[in-house]
């Protein structure tokens, strides 16, 4: 029988609801939803090929023009102000985590290598101790500084947590954009201890765009355009060093999740008239695969963790670690190891010497977009995708 149809002749109950065909049954008292990670899904040529030369990945965020669709991540193992300056010299936005090393030590090169150095029993233990040296106004206005001097877009993330202390000194400071991201961020968070962040009101007092992540549902998503926010990030973030499954049981499917964040932009586009909210995929990006298959699915741009740690310049030397692994009570990341693939100009641009999709990204998004016809992010958004078997 069809289990997609009631059967009058099989004593159907009066009312017959069709079943989802995304949905399992776990028990009889509980029903979950199919989802799928990038790895689930392919992208299928079609009938159109273009010349590469006619591709572009640029593409424009609010006042600012991106050369590439690429921020870096939040973190003291991607991030540092000189990677900063050079991802954006390179055309993408070094997005500053503003409660790391950087902004809490005045020289955290000497940390950085200790951590580099640390056992895997020590390594946890030993990031927490570091990491409850207080933040520093002054040097955070210092780091912006720095980076502002350089002559590109300025970006500095803060926790939900500690935005309403610092944002003034963030904005006072000069930043381009403004990311607040977290491993869950919603529009409706609910407090009995103290006043949660007003997303909606904090934003509309800003003079700069806000980024706002992370989310991974529909509604969840529509709530934060609903804002005022100018980007969304798509996913948990952490990626490779992110452990939130293994500790609190939660993940998301990258693939399912931006497809599913892309929807709610189309119809917040509708809804609002015109006001188009960027959509950022950020976790389980670390190939060029990864990247390619994340645009295809819906996103505008990707905030890169992993992928960015294995460069030379990378302050993390070889390690990788996100504000999960940091966490005074409940650590719900870890540092992991990278293997080194490369200045970040080779990770992004080439030339690629392996095939293992570690360098040359946006040499890799910019074929699948001429082998498909495409000729920018917003168009190769369309593409089709098949579901491969795991």
């Amino acid at each position: 029988m069809n289990p997609l149809v009631c059967c009058p002749a099989y004593r159907a109950p009066p009312t017959c609801k069709l079943l989802d065909v995304s949905e399992v049954e776990i028990g009889r008292g509980k029903r979950a939803r199919r989802a799928y990670t990038l790895d689930d899904v392919a992208v299928v040529a079609s009938r159109r090929t273009r010349d590469v030369r006619e591709v572009s990945t640029s593409q424009q965020f609010d006042a600012y023009h991106l050369d590439v669709p690429i921020l870096s991540a939040p973190m003291d193992s991607v991030t540092s102000p000189a990677s900063a300056i050079a991802i954006g010299k390179l055309g993408g936005v070094g997005v500053l985590d503003l409660e790391g090393l950087w902004t809490r030590y005045e020289d955290p090169e000497p940390l950085l290598e200790e951590i580099s150095h640390l056992d895997d029993v020590q390594a946890t233990l030993r990031m927490q101790e570091i990491y409850q040296e207080p933040v520093k106004p002054e040097l955070l206005r210092e780091r912006l500084r720095q980076i502002r001097e350089a002559d590109v877009t300025v970006a500095g993330a803060l926790s939900p947590g500690r935005t309403q202390a610092l944002w003034r000194t963030v904005v006072d400071a000069g930043v381009d954009i403004f990311v607040i991201r977290g491993t869950t961020v919603s529009a409706e968070h609910v407090s009995a201890n103290r006043e949660p962040l007003n997303l909606k009101r904090f934003i509309y007092e800003l003079d700069v765009p806000v980024i706002v992540g992370g989310s991974v549902t529909y509604n969840g998503a529509l709530h934060l355009m609903r804002t005022g926010a100018a980007g969304v990030l798509a996913g948990y973030g952490g990626g490779a060093a992110s452990a939130n499954r293994r500790t609190v049981g939660i993940t998301s499917p990258m693939a399912t999740t931006i497809a599913d964040i892309a929807a709610a932009r189309r119809d917040y586009l509708d809804e609002s008239s015109g006001r188009y909210v960027h959509v950022i995929a950020d976790g389980s990006i670390s190939t060029s695969g990864d990247l390619v298959k994340a645009v295809a699915c819906g996103a505008d741009a990707v905030m890169l963790g992993t992928a960015l740690a294995r460069a030379e310049e990378a302050p993390g030397r070889g390690w990788h670690w996100g504000a999960e692994a940091r966490h005074a009570r409940l650590p719900r990341g870890e540092r992991v190891a990278v293997d080194r693939a490369g200045t970040l100009e080779e990770i992004l641009f080439g030339p690629s010497h392996s095939a293992n999709g570690l360098s040359n990204l946006m040499g890799a998004l910019r074929h699948a977009m001429a082998a498909n016809g495409y000729s920018d992010v917003k168009e190769f958004q369309r593409a089709e995708l098949v579901v491969t078997d795991s």
